[in-house]
């Protein structure tokens, strides 16, 4: 069988969303790069996106570029298959991505819809676990020119979540960088080591509408961890949350929950906790504003504090 072309429209999908959003973000930069306009790129908001809407923009021709580029991250996973009759005709001056917040079964109607395209792909990101999740520790922290004494303690002392690991070696690459010693004791100091308890207090003041306490709350926790870092986390905790909530409102108990997740059983509680107190739109709403923030910080168009602060009060 001959392998099949370059993927020019991607849809990534899985439970690792840290890895959907380091290869989304690798995509994009390779295919905007021959752009010569900003005409070339479209970001389509996934939270009212349908099929329509994609369809007509997958068939604009481009105007100055050599291509089209566009991008429709943050699907959620009960609107995704809603989508694929748009994908019936895809022209080669269009480069789509897609991505989606969680895992697609095998017969989903996008992951088919995309599949059946010539230079078509569908990815599923997976958690890492055992091995593997040691193995990029390590090599992220050798990206990072940091010991392997280094990587190995954080490994240990950090939950395993790629957005932890990777954020723990970036703060301790910086402290390194500006001249800092990263002795064992100074490197367990610095660890955050994960404080779980700290996002599921944020998350109970934030849902299902913002507190006093929720920014209480937050002041307390920016002035230990950069604000990114905080987004990302919480993040990560939402996306669990709105999943729960599917399989609440598909009559699955807790029990249930906890057993078919990776997640430990105390975390699925506090997230199935919660999920009872708010809905599906207000924690999609959530996760789509996170996501902004994220973009509006990497591009210099906010300040990383404030932005996150704007950020969580749309939840």
């Amino acid at each position: 069988m001959p392998p099949r072309a370059t993927p020019r429209v991607l849809l990534l999908h899985g439970e690792e969303a840290f890895l959907i959003a380091e290869e989304s973000r690798r995509t994009l930069a390779a295919w905007t790069e021959p752009l010569v306009s900003d005409f070339g790129y479209e970001a389509l908001d996934p939270g009212g996106l349908t099929a329509e809407r994609l369809r007509d923009a997958v068939l604009q021709a481009p105007f100055l570029d050599p291509h089209r580029v566009i991008a429709a991250r943050g699907i959620a996973t009960r609107r995704a298959d809603g989508l694929a009759p748009a994908l019936n005709e895809v022209p080669d001056s269009t480069w789509l991505l897609l991505t989606v917040s969680g895992k697609l079964p095998a017969a989903s109607k996008l992951v088919k819809a995309v599949n059946a395209l010539a230079a078509g792909q569908a990815r599923e990101m997976s958690p890492l676990k055992g091995r593997a999740l040691t193995d990029w520790g390590h090599q992220r922290a050798r990206d990072l020119e940091l010991p392997p004494a280094v990587a190995a303690a954080v490994v240990r002392a950090s939950p395993p979540d790629l957005g932890i690991l990777d954020s723990e070696l970036r703060k301790l690459a910086a402290y390194r960088a500006g001249g800092g010693e990263l002795d064992l004791d100074t490197v367990a100091e610095l660890l955050a080591g994960g404080r779980q308890e700290e996002i599921f207090k944020l998350t109970d003041h934030l849902l299902p509408r913002p507190t006093a306490q929720a920014w209480r709350t937050l002041d307390q926790l920016l002035q230990r961890e950069q604000p990114t870092v905080l987004a990302y986390r919480l993040s990560r905790h939402l996306a669990l949350v709105l999943e729960v909530k599917t399989r609440q409102e598909r009559g699955e108990s807790l029990s249930s929950i906890q057993g078919s997740m990776r997640e430990h059983s105390f975390v699925v509680q506090k997230a199935y906790d919660a999920a009872r107190s708010t809905d599906a739109a207000r924690l999609e709403a959530g996760l789509r504003a996170l996501l902004d923030y994220e973009w509006e910080v990497k591009s210099g168009q906010v300040d990383a504090e404030l932005g996150l602060q704007v950020a969580l009060a749309r939840i």
